[in-house]
């Protein structure tokens, strides 16, 4: 099932009067099949060096710097928990302007899923959680890749109104293009 959802989830409550807004915690889902096993499509995410391949080439996005804690026995360098990663890249791919992210991977379980939290960044709060599965469709054996995000951009009324017109359309158009490109970046 390919395709994207949102949740809102209350995350401070206000008292109801006039002219009070509610903040919430944004919560975004995108899932694809791809036909290619579930050890070769995790191993693929869970190698920070990857990020730069899934992500759109006009945001042009870089790693800067790895502060790998490798898990027990691993020789392929993936980022277990407690690794950084930091990256930069364009949030206006026509503006020449960078980013800085670093990324905190805070979980992580082998063929399952690992998440990451923004340790600095452009959010108020993130979380990342992304979720691996084994499914054969029609006969053909593959991967179920599921990412479930939960976001607050912070800054009140303006962060609410920049998550409905442009955050949340970035996410669905970089999910599409990943969408579009990993089965060709498996191979």
């Amino acid at each position: 099932m390919e395709g994207t959802s949102v949740a809102l989830r209350p995350r401070l409550y206000v008292n109801p009067a006039p002219a009070i807004v509610t903040f919430q915690m944004t919560s975004l889902r995108f899932e694809q099949w791809v036909a290619f096993p579930l050890e070769n499509v995790f191993r693929f995410f869970a190698d920070p060096n990857n990020l730069p391949r899934i992500m759109p080439p006009a945001t042009a996005t870089r790693i800067v710097e790895l502060k790998l804690v490798l898990l027990p026995g691993d020789t392929r360098k993936l980022a277990g928990p407690g690794s950084e990663v930091i990256t930069s890249f364009r949030p206006i791919p026509l503006l020449p302007f960078r980013q800085k992210w670093i990324a905190l991977i805070t979980e992580f379980e082998w063929n399952h899923h690992f998440a990451d939290i923004q340790k600095q960044g452009p959010f108020k709060s993130w979380h990342h959680r992304h979720e691996f599965s084994a499914e054969t469709r029609d006969g053909v054996a593959g991967t179920i890749v599921r990412d479930v995000i939960d976001y607050e951009i912070g800054f009140g009324v303006l962060g609410k109104i920049a998550d409905e017109l442009f955050v949340r359309r970035t996410f669905n158009e970089m999910f599409a293009y990943r969408q579009s490109a990993l089965e060709k970046l498996l191979t």
